[in-house]
């Protein structure tokens, strides 16, 4: 080994610079010059042995007399690894895994109707699946080796990729965090709120929903029970800034208060669109916490996660039973409804995602699967997961709550240039370790 080279050298030089030589003059210089350039060569070997072996142990060394250097290279390294990591390729590989196999949609299901594969919060299995088109699965988190000793993953009830899709942030409402996940390791990189214990103060979540990761790495979240949205950064263990008063008692009031918000969406002119269940309301946010209107979804109860279809146009899934998905304009005024009855009735859906098409991506919770609706014909032509029948095997899932698209069609991905940033500083000057 390198590190015993030096030693076991010096060892033999040492040896042969005693030795005696009686047989003459000649003889004598000629074994002095060989000994010479013998112990030149050993002496060469050493320092180079030395160096190497130093250079081996310097990050150990440098973390035993303080952290802050070797903290810097590895963060340093993982940094060059993310950024070598392109979520696109990763998507490609995955899918190549599977060409050929069979897929697991519900009969009559059309896979062009989406653009790609989508990733689902799969809550009562506690785990996140991205399912292509065809519905195969691609991938699976948690699998093995994820989590690290004493870490769970239970519950989660939304996800989203970061803006640039080498993060993913899920919101585990029921467990009372939020876990940002690296895509490249499969590790969590970051986690806000104490598993299992809800709260208020600094550190502390009630009800988290609808977690984002932002280009700057901040994140933006409603918290529900304490009817507020947070701005949270890696580097600080404070919220950035709280928007609303913490409280228990939620209502109607913003931006003094909200009544209990479930949902803060970007919007294309870099405003949030703020969906509060308490009063049904759905609001417009500036970044800083202007609020530019507050208008109600016709005719439905328990709005849930409002977004865009386009500049006043949005969209929202109705929690109840039976479901509604419908989209409305900024007077209030009903644009279109799909709440069918009978067998294909929906039953709490949560979330709802225009796709470029036209067609709409929505997960319908408690009946355990996740649909593509055609506005025009009030068809659903695209289903993953068996109606009303909860499972874990290909083909199943139980109460699906969150729905994102794969990148490059992920949410974020699409709208990072037009995020709009809350303008809070930390007062750690630390800048965040992620980034999406």
């Amino acid at each position: 080994m390198p590190s015993n080279r030096p030693q076991y050298s010096r060892a033999h030089a040492h040896k042969h610079s005693v030795r005696r030589n009686s047989t003459g003059t000649g003889k004598t210089f000629l074994a002095l010059a060989i000994l010479a350039l013998f112990l030149l060569a050993v002496g060469t070997l050493a320092l180079h042995s030395a160096k190497s072996s130093s250079k081996s142990a310097s990050p150990q060394g440098t973390a035993a007399t303080g952290q802050g250097s070797s903290a810097a290279t590895g963060v340093a390294g993982t940094a060059a690894k993310s950024s070598a990591f392109s979520p696109q390729a990763w998507i490609a590989s995955l899918e190549a895994k599977v060409k050929g196999q069979p897929g697991h949609l519900a009969p009559g299901s059309n896979p062009s109707a989406l653009p790609g594969p989508i990733m689902i919060a799969d809550r009562n299995n506690s785990r996140l699946l991205i399912v292509d088109p065809k519905g195969r699965i691609l991938w699976q988190y948690p699998s093995p080796g994820d989590l690290a000793k004493g870490q769970t993953f239970i519950e989660p009830d939304d996800s989203f990729f970061g803006p640039n899709g080498k993060h993913i942030l899920a919101t585990q409402e029921s467990q009372f965090v939020i876990t940002e996940i690296s895509v490249s390791t499969g590790k969590i990189t970051y986690r806000y709120g104490h598993p299992g214990t809800s709260g208020s103060a600094t550190g502390y979540l009630n009800n988290p929903d609808d977690a984002m990761i932002l280009p700057n790495g901040n994140i933006i979240a409603a918290d529900i029970k304490n009817c507020r949205l947070l701005y949270l950064s890696p580097s600080s263990p404070s919220p950035l800034h709280i928007y609303g008063e913490t409280t228990p008692y939620c209502y109607h009031q913003p931006p003094l208060r909200f009544g209990s918000p479930n949902g803060m969406f970007p919007m294309t002119n870099g405003d949030w669109l703020v969906t509060e269940i308490n009063g049904n309301w759905v609001d417009e946010m500036t970044p800083s916490g202007q609020i530019k209107f507050s208008i109600h979804p016709p005719g439905i109860s328990y709005p849930s996660d409002s977004n865009e279809v386009s500049p006043g146009t949005f969209l929202t899934a109705a929690y109840t039973n039976p479901g509604v998905i419908e989209e409305f304009n900024l007077s209030g005024t009903l644009l279109w409804r799909f709440a069918p009855t009978g067998a294909q009735a929906l039953n709490k859906p949560s979330i709802a995602i225009p796709l470029s098409n036209g067609d709409i991506l929505a997960t319908d919770d408690w009946n355990h699967r996740v649909i593509v609706i055609d506005p025009k014909t009030n068809q659903i032509v695209w289903q993953y997961g068996h109606t009303g029948i909860p499972g874990s095997k290909p083909g199943y899932l139980d109460k699906p709550d969150g729905v994102d698209l794969a990148p490059p069609y992920s949410l974020l991905m699409t709208h990072a240039s037009a995020i709009g940033i809350p303008p809070y500083l930390s007062t750690n000057s630390a800048p965040p370790t992620t980034g999406g």
